[in-house]
């Protein structure tokens, strides 16, 4: 028998399959979907593979395997494939998401956590009598002996602790063979020092019941079908979440739960625990130890496991038996991948959710406007294509689920606070709602989404501003330090006192970052306590839990965070949310800022008055009249909904095409301007000038980082199976020109078009 193996590497021109004989001895063991090694070119090394199809002979002169490593399921090799298509990538890049973290070859492979323990090794009765006859002597050894007897598997040190003696005489009761010490491996469990008390479920609302009921006819029915429930914030999503998984654990069946990043995952994660215990939950995020992960992951594969719950790569979690897939805040942009293959949770969350016909449940408070678009599409329309995806059933939560109020909101023209004088970060209205809210001992959320103390630092007499020297974009002034950062590729260095072009010190700070706001506040409010959430300070592990827990339990009067504060946490003493400028998020080459802009305005006003305190939200803005602003003080998803879907038809935006991002990268700049001009030539002679438009080679807005020239070609189409081979097709013919600078990258729709 021939195996047809996939070799692990990321070049483009390995993506195909290489022959290899599967020896007899192997014959019953390679399937497809088994990781092995194999001899491959002048490599005196074995190269990783993945055996992804079998046949009964080749047209080629062929080696043997030497090893199996692992093995896949056919489900996901099946998967792999279909992702790389449909994703522009290697089959192995797409099975690397499927293994278990720390067992590739080329990272550090994962060890077994393991401790000695001790036990007796010879029999009871044997050392009773050598007790009894005073062979055995020592007060301290017979009461080690007596203690192993009845706790055999305890540690070293508990043995010290527990009978008050040495190590050195339970060396000698070692060396004298009548204790033994025993490897043991243990499980790194991410949950093991989470203490929560277990709760029952709560009584649904009306609203809820419906909706759960909605979803529960599916489990039943082993059916799959994707739901958008969309209910304003503090509505109750969760606790149908959680109802629904008490349902799927009792049919015998399991669930992944996907939040969008880090900063949700602990107040997530104490709702679970809180409500299953911690036996039967595994958690999955970039935060954890490679060993964690491994452990968790094993776990998973031994069907230890019933709830995984983690971020986006969690949706490959080897759950066997799978009955519910949920992705909470399903409109977060950090469910599309940004590095190779770049591959979008939802849709992989479709795929699954079909070949396990389970339901796949979307939540959110400011859905995604495709998402929306198809829960509320008829069955059958096909506006521009768009009708190949199935609709999505709409369920809807109006009210608040404790019956407390939406927060009042009200926006600030900036504007007109400079033209009273007021050069502040803070209005007058939020400075007076700040001080009320620390009179009344209640907290406030302060939200701006830029981190570091001042966006960039120019020279006032010639305008020289101060650039990364590997990426064309202003360096950062980060306060603690006293450094300028680069936050595109990590580059620092030190501030600069005179100015290097003209020589004047006529330096200056512009722009606000949250650790310039930190600062006012403590000038402003100087008794009040506060506590800073932003990239630069959950550096540490754990360290977001530890701000969030910080914040809740020790009551401190204000948090000023970037959008890791925004969605998905209750505080029930916040009343009072300030949203610094709302203006950046609008000012960004990208046909969604209207739709992040409200997104992030809406959920960061839903953290306010979530218990039956009156909520209040001010937002202060430059463009108060912008409509995504106007949407997000009356909290109208509907309004903002029908604005936006008509100006995205107009332009002929998603949902109505789709958008293909082609970028290319070199330290050649000539070579790059050749390749996209090549690109751009064959994709006219291939697509359809009717069906797509294709806008010619550029350079990106940021057109260098990392020392890499940066261009792009944006097509604007829909893209299918047609399409997709006539790009995959383009990317072979690049890959073929050995081209030693330059790299090509194909995004469909992507999060960002910088």
């Amino acid at each position: 028998m021939v195996a047809e193996v996939i070799i692990n590497r990321s070049a483009k021109k390995l993506n195909r399959t290489f022959d290899y004989n599967i020896p007899k001895e192997m014959q019953d063991f390679v399937i497809i979907g088994s990781k092995v090694l194999v001899p491959f070119g002048k490599s005196k090394e074995l190269e990783e593979g993945y055996v992804i199809g079998i046949k009964e002979n080749s047209n080629y002169e062929i080696k043997d395997i030497a090893k199996i490593e692992d093995n896949l399921t056919d489900f996901q090799i099946k998967l792999a494939k279909w992702m790389a298509r449909h994703y522009f990538c290697n089959v192995s890049d797409c099975i690397k998401l499927m293994l278990t973290p720390g067992t590739g070859r080329k990272e550090n492979k994962v060890q077994d956590k393991t401790i000695n323990v001790v036990y007796l090794k010879k029999e009871i009765e044997e050392i009773e009598f050598e007790i009894e006859t005073k062979k055995i002597k020592s007060e301290k050894q017979i009461r080690i002996l007596k203690f192993v007897k009845d706790n055999e598997g305890c540690t070293i040190p508990e043995l010290e602790t527990f009978t008050d003696t040495s190590r050195a005489i339970i060396n000698t009761l070692i060396k004298n063979e009548y204790l033994e010490l025993v490897e043991k491996i243990i499980e790194r469990n991410p949950l093991e020092n989470k203490k929560i008390e277990l709760t029952k479920n709560l009584k649904l609302t009306e609203e809820q019941q419906q909706a759960y009921d909605k979803v529960e006819e599916k489990i039943n029915n082993n059916e799959f079908k994707e739901f958008l429930l969309y209910g304003v914030t503090g509505s109750g999503k969760t606790e149908i979440y959680l109802q629904l998984i008490k349902k799927v654990l009792e049919v015998g069946k399991t669930a992944i739960v996907l939040v969008p990043e880090i900063s949700l995952t602990p107040q997530m994660l104490d709702r679970f625990i809180s409500r299953f215990g911690k036996e039967e939950i595994a958690v999955l995020h970039s935060k954890l130890s490679i060993g964690e992960r491994h452990d968790e992951w094993k776990k998973i594969k031994e069907g230890k496991i019933k709830i995984v719950i983690g971020a986006r790569s969690a949706i490959f979690a080897p759950l066997e038996n799978l009955g519910l897939v949920i992705i909470d805040e399903e409109h977060d942009s950090s469910y599309k991948s940004e590095t190779t293959p770049k591959y979008n949770a939802k849709e992989i969350a479709e795929v699954i959710g079909k070949v396990n016909k389970c339901p796949v449940v979307l939540g959110s408070a400011t859905p995604d406007l495709n998402t929306y678009y198809r829960a509320t599409m008829e069955p059958n329309q096909d506006d521009n294509n768009t009708g190949k995806k199935e609709t999505i059933e709409l369920l809807k939560l109006t009210k608040r689920a404790n019956e407390s109020s939406l927060p009042e909101v009200e926006v600030v023209d900036l504007k007109q606070e400079l033209a009273n004088g007021n050069r502040s970060m803070l209005s007058v209205d939020l400075y007076s709602a700040i001080e009320e809210n620390l009179k009344n001992k209640l907290q406030t959320i302060l939200f701006l989404n830029r981190r570091g103390y001042s966006t960039f630092i120019m020279c006032r007499e010639c305008g020289y501003t101060v650039k990364c020297p590997n990426c064309n974009i202003s360096l950062t002034y980060h306060r603690f330090g006293n450094i300028l950062k680069c936050h595109y590729c990590g580059h620092e260095e030190k501030v600069v006192t005179t100015c290097p072009e003209c020589g004047s010190s006529k330096i200056r700070y512009f722009g606000t970052g949250t650790q310039k706001l930190e600062q006012e506040i403590n000038k402003l409010f100087p008794n009040a306590s506060t506590i800073r959430m932003d990239v630069d300070t959950v550096t540490k592990k754990n360290s977001h839990e530890e701000i969030l827990n910080k914040f809740k339990n020790e009551n401190i009067d204000i948090l000023i965070g970037t959008q890791m504060v925004v969605k998905g946490h209750h505080f029930p003493n916040v009343t009072l949310v300030g949203v610094i400028t709302a203006d950046s998020s609008l000012n960004i080459d990208d046909y969604r800022a209207n739709e992040r802009t409200f997104q992030i305005l809406t959920q960061v006003a839903g953290r306010a008055g979530r218990e039956n305190k009156k909520g209040k939200v001010i937002i202060q803005s430059y463009t108060p009249e912008n409509f995504s602003i106007e949407c997000s003080k009356k909290q109208d998803y509907e309004m903002f909904y029908k604005t936006e879907i008509a100006l995205r038809k107009q332009l002929k935006y998603p949902p109505f095409c789709d958008i293909l991002l082609i970028s290319f990268n070199s330290t050649n700049e000539k070579e790059i301007q050749n390749l996209s001009a090549n690109m751009f030539n064959y994709l006219k002679q291939e697509l359809n000038e009717e069906e797509f438009k294709i806008f010619k080679p550029m350079p990106c807005p940021v057109d260098k980082i990392q020392n890499r020239f940066r261009w792009r070609i944006i097509v604007k189409g829909n893209v299918d199976e047609k399409t997709n081979a006539i790009l995959n097709k383009a990317l072979r013919i690049v890959y073929n020109q050995n081209l030693k600078n330059t790299r090509v990258s194909i995004d469909v729709n992507p999060n960002s078009m910088m």
